[in-house]
């Protein structure tokens, strides 16, 4: 008989998400899931460094989670960020509010892209990769500081254009590969189950909590459609979570390439069949989401899987590089931020209670139960 993996889910709202979070890592089992005696790393996830709604952590994700960990006699906790070509990690935190929690909790916070805190280190994987070895012919390097700590990803529920959806697995996308991790696009599928095989070596717990108060629809990660959903999911399964993340979506898990190799490589379940759901009944539920189709799509798939990819090495792997890379900052920096997601963001705050919700937090930096009674 088939063990079934856990997948914790609840209906959350503002006035009472920082309990519903405590409950939610207690209804997956996060003391079963984690070493008490080792330090914890939160990985949250800074898609965007602009207030995007449902593209990055939020604070009350952050949050809930530092006071739920710490509750379950996780105190030795610090959180973890990186840095991709068009994402700046310092601007990112500040705009979406976790600074002020930092400072009020003690968390200490570190950068796998500063030389000084940790040390990318040659590492082979035990298990076989599907395409790690063959992007990285000159050795899989990860950060030293990850090995032999729990780790607790902290991604929000969103659509992906490479990826139809993004969540658990792919919040370790940024911890362990380096600045330069866009070399995987063409197998960022494979490139995924690698990085799940590898944290299963060097992690002595393994835990993932998704907020989907505020979901993003459409051409994620960045230029989202944020659509309210008052959900809140967690597991020790990443394929499971991603997998129950999918199908709210309305997407079948099986069919998206990254949790369907998972699933069969044994390294998590993709199957929701096989997967029990604690917490709030979803069955039935459908979001009816869709990636969609943009001139942003389809650059990429130019880039990454149509003909012109034969020339990636020249374009993505030289000093050319910085072509790409400029475009990509001034489209999304300068163009679709302040031409329109700053207003979509904007109206987001104004009009939902998750905006407001979140300007709370920009007001007053935390807002921990003690102080909201």
């Amino acid at each position: 008989m088939t063990t079934k993996s856990k997948v914790a889910v609840l209906y959350t709202k503002p006035e009472t998400v920082l309990e519903d979070y405590e409950r939610l890592y207690a209804l997956a089992g996060v003391k079963e899931a984690l070493d008490p005696k080792a330090t914890t790393i939160l990985k949250d996830n800074i898609t965007w460094h602009f207030p995007m709604p449902g593209a990055n952590t939020t604070p009350w994700q952050l949050e809930g989670s530092i006071l739920a960990l710490k509750n379950a006699g996780y105190e030795d906790l610090v959180c973890v960020q990186n840095q991709t070509v068009v994402t700046n990690a310092f601007k990112g935190e500040d705009l979406n509010g976790y600074v002020p929690i930092f400072k009020q909790y003690n968390l200490p916070v570190k950068y796998n892209f500063r030389t000084e805190e940790m040390t990318w280190i040659p590492f082979k994987p035990k298990a076989k990769m599907l395409a790690l070895d063959h992007i990285y012919p000159e050795g899989i390097h990860i950060p030293d500081y990850f090995i032999g700590k729990n780790i607790v990803h902290l991604p929000t529920v969103k659509t992906h254009i490479y990826t139809t959806t993004t969540g658990a697995m792919k919040n370790a996308f940024g911890g362990l590969l380096s600045k330069f991790r866009h070399y995987t696009h063409t197998w960022i599928h494979e490139t995924l189950v690698d990085l799940l095989a590898i944290q299963k070596e060097i992690h002595p717990g393994i835990f993932a909590v998704m907020d989907g108060t505020t979901a993003g629809n459409g051409a994620g990660p960045r230029m989202l459609i944020p659509t309210i959903k008052n959900v809140i999911l967690a597991s020790s399964d990443q394929v499971a979570i991603d997998a129950v993340a999918a199908k709210l979506m309305g997407f079948d898990p099986l069919s998206i390439k990254y949790i369907r190799l998972a699933h069969d490589a044994g390294l998590g379940i993709g199957d929701p069949r096989e997967i029990e759901i604690v917490g709030d009944d979803i069955s039935g539920v459908n979001w009816n989401f869709s990636v969609g189709k943009t001139f942003h799509n389809f650059l990429a798939w130019l880039s990454w899987y149509g003909p012109t990819k034969v020339f990636q090495k020249l374009i993505f792997r030289t000093p050319f590089v910085i072509v790409p890379t400029f475009i990509g900052e001034v489209e999304q920096d300068y163009m679709f931020w302040p031409l329109k997601y700053k207003a979509v963001a904007e109206k987001w705050c104004v009009e939902t209670e998750w905006g407001q919700h979140f300007q709370r937090y920009q007001k007053e930096g935390y807002l921990m139960r003690e102080k909201t009674r």
